[in-house]
């Protein structure tokens, strides 16, 4: 087998990920505070929010601005299960929220979560579904680049002023906050304890491997090819919006997923959700890590939410300055991220006298597409 074979059958590539994946799994054996293990739990998030990013935007060159939409709904769908589950259908069917806004009856669209099951498949769908409609109108029209990147932060301002303006419904700004932890098959999930850990980390290694195995078909190459010029793929007879359509819609459901763990492990969800500050900084995240390496965006998001949760409360706002010169730095000097000096810091040493480490390996462990690919 030729050193190209090698590459392409990316052995070390998939090695990589399995060392973070065991790396990641193996926190609980080393974390016992309940607070702590908690915080990861919440990184795995973010790096799922990442790695969607990095799906639409690295991969498919959809720059999404209002990602938030498919986060917050789900979101949102998450807590009104949760919070039905609380209910009594008998004596105490209606959320105390509503009876403090004069409602008497439960609302038509808050009846489906009673079921449990019901409740997180709709609110894993009806994002989903959401992303495919707008999605389709967008691309159909051939709407692309910055002014998608404006229609989708301008649709998300509109999510986060409706859910306010629904005060009854929705407790306005004050978002749900449902009074109990998720219960699944008769057990309660703590949102303190190993299970939820386990359950977020279960399915962000679950959706890497998916993303990653689907940027390998031949339906995340013509994704790729779209990036590098939709013209050309046009003209080879595909459909060039129903792939746009797809890979957004996508990473819309990996975000909507990411949704419904948030409000499994902070029991919480509001407008805040919705604001248009946390989509670019998905953005940020991925683009600090990597846009065109999956692996990257997530160590990205980990990165920088890290350094947030730790840096933060001693900068204050200056933080964001930080933050924001960073960003800047990365994008001009290293458009391919972290990820992109990890290459190139890897390549210069694979070409030092006496190294014989093959010269596509850097490629390989960073997970970015290869020259000519």
């Amino acid at each position: 087998m030729t050193t190209r074979n090698l590459y392409h059958s990316k052995p070390a590539q998939w090695a990589f990920y399995g060392l973070f994946f065991l790396a990641i799994a193996g926190i609980p054996a080393f974390v016992s505070d309940g607070f702590l293990l908690n915080q990861f739990a919440v990184y795995g998030i973010y790096g799922m929010l990442a790695l969607s990013i990095s799906l639409c935007w690295g991969f498919g060159g959809i720059l999404n601005l209002g990602q938030g939409i498919a986060f917050g709904l789900a979101a949102y769908g998450m807590a009104m299960t949760m919070q039905m589950q609380s209910q009594d259908p008998d004596s105490n069917p209606i959320p105390p929220f509503m009876l403090n806004n004069s409602l008497e009856h439960l609302p038509w669209f808050w009846q489906p979560f009673w079921s449990t099951g019901g409740g997180i498949v709709l609110a894993l769908v009806v994002p989903t579904l959401f992303y495919v409609v707008f999605g389709t109108l967008m691309f159909r029209a051939r709407v692309s680049g910055p002014f998608f990147a404006i229609m989708s932060l301008a649709m998300l301002s509109a999510f986060a002023t409706l859910i306010l303006d629904m005060q009854p419904y929705t407790n306005g700004a004050n978002g749900l906050s449902p009074p109990a932890p998720l219960s699944l098959f008769g057990t309660d999930i703590d949102p303190y304890g190993p299970t939820a850990y386990w359950i977020v980390c279960g399915l962000l290694i679950a959706v890497t491997v998916g993303a990653k195995l689907l940027t390998q078909s031949k339906f995340g190459l013509v994704v790729q090819a779209l990036r590098g010029d939709p013209e050309r793929v046009r003209f080879l007879g595909y459909n060039v919006a129903l792939y746009e359509t797809c890979i957004y819609a996508i990473s819309g459901f990996i975000a909507a997923l990411a949704g419904c763990l948030w409000v499994m492990l902070i029991q919480y969800v509001s407008p805040a959700q919705l604001d248009p500050t946390f989509s670019i900084g998905m953005v940020i995240w991925a683009g600090i890590g990597g846009r065109l390496s999956l692996l990257g965006a997530i160590l990205g998001a980990f990165l920088i939410q890290g350094g947030q949760s730790y840096l933060g409360d001693q900068f204050l706002a200056t933080w964001l300055l930080v933050l924001g010169a960073f960003f800047i730095v990365v994008v001009r000097f290293l458009p391919k991220g972290l990820a992109g000096l990890l290459e190139k810091v890897l390549g210069a040493l694979a070409r030092q006298p006496g190294k014989h480490t093959r010269p596509d390996l850097p490629h390989a462990i960073t997970g970015a597409p290869a020259a000519g690919e």
